[in-house]
């Protein structure tokens, strides 16, 4: 399944390209993944070009199977692919009636409505690409503290359902924010 979004510029922000991940990807995800910031939030060092491969190659084994439809976010400028800007991620395992929903940012992207406009675009693909297969509910979890996350979570839908406990590999408890077929566009 080779799948490509596109969203729109807006009149404060560049277009965005979300593809799936290639080798291609190796440097600027090296780069994206210096920021201490990246690396808090995720619980993951990409610090070598092994490093990058490997994670790589769980991307396209993520869609080899069906199960982690990983994007990189770009920049759209004047059509060609800019900088990396990020990453959203929809992991399918389990009931093909829900999904997890997940995302980064790139240091250099952050502020500018990046999350949530890629996020958006995630999520109207799965309803769509996966509606036939009976996905009603996607997902997002985030550490509590990651305040960030919570504001991308309510600027597209995500509605706050419950405090999650702290469990492996998350050290704090979490929130579990939920969108539903049909939900807020």
């Amino acid at each position: 399944m080779k799948v490509i979004l596109r969203v729109d510029a807006t009149p404060s922000a560049s277009a965005l390209l979300l593809r799936p991940w290639h080798a291609d990807d190796v440097d600027p995800l090296i780069g994206a993944y210096r920021d201490a910031t990246l690396r808090h939030w995720t619980g993951l060092a990409v610090e070598s070009t092994a490093d990058a491969e490997e994670w790589l190659e769980l991307q396209r084994r993520g869609w080899e199977s069906g199960e982690r439809l990983g994007f990189a976010v770009y920049e759209d400028r004047s059509g060609d692919e800019g900088e990396l800007a990020g990453n959203v991620v929809l992991k399918r395992t389990g009931s093909p009636a829900s999904a997890e929903v997940g995302y980064w940012t790139a240091a250099h992207a952050r502020g500018r409505g990046v999350a949530p406009r890629a996020l958006e675009a995630l999520t109207h693909w799965a309803f769509d690409a996966f509606a036939v297969e009976g996905l009603k509910r996607l997902d997002l979890l985030h550490q509590i503290d990651n305040l960030a996350s919570c504001r991308v979570a309510e600027k597209t839908g995500y509605l706050f359902h419950q405090v999650l406990p702290a469990q492996p590999p998350f050290p704090r408890d979490g929130h579990l924010h939920i969108r539903r077929a049909g939900g807020p566009a």
